[in-house]
């Protein structure tokens, strides 16, 4: 299974941005795919997480009304639509696939499969 994020970038405070993230080798319609971050020297944070079947949507502390989670099944890719950009969004982000649990979305260690992770850096 393959992962490809793209989309990240350099943008200034209150811009936007959308990620993307691919899969291949995976029947995607199958899966619940998530976003995570990292910033320089913290642990990886949950960003948002969606089901296979994309009825619902879950969101970390503090994102949800900012950023919006999507997938689009015909093209086997997950976005993430980043509105009001803040400095404190800076940080590596991941696209994760595979979690049978809705309840461990927000858990990194509880995904199978993630990609190489796409920069977004938010300029003051």
């Amino acid at each position: 299974v393959q992962l490809q994020a793209f989309g990240g970038g350099l943008v200034q405070t209150g811009g936007s941005l959308r990620l993307s993230c691919e899969v291949s080798g995976r029947t995607f319609s199958d899966v619940a795919m998530g976003w995570f971050r990292q910033a320089p020297e913290k642990e990886r944070e949950f960003v948002a997480a969606i089901p296979s079947t994309g009825r619902f949507t879950y969101y970390g502390d503090s994102l949800k009304g900012r950023f919006t989670i999507s997938r689009d099944n015909t093209k086997n890719t997950v976005y993430l639509q980043m509105n009001s950009l803040k400095p404190g969004d800076t940080a590596v982000y991941y696209c994760a696939a595979e979690n049978h649990y809705s309840g461990t979305y927000s858990t990194d260690t509880a995904w199978y499969y993630w990609g190489q992770g796409t920069q977004v850096t938010v300029s003051s």
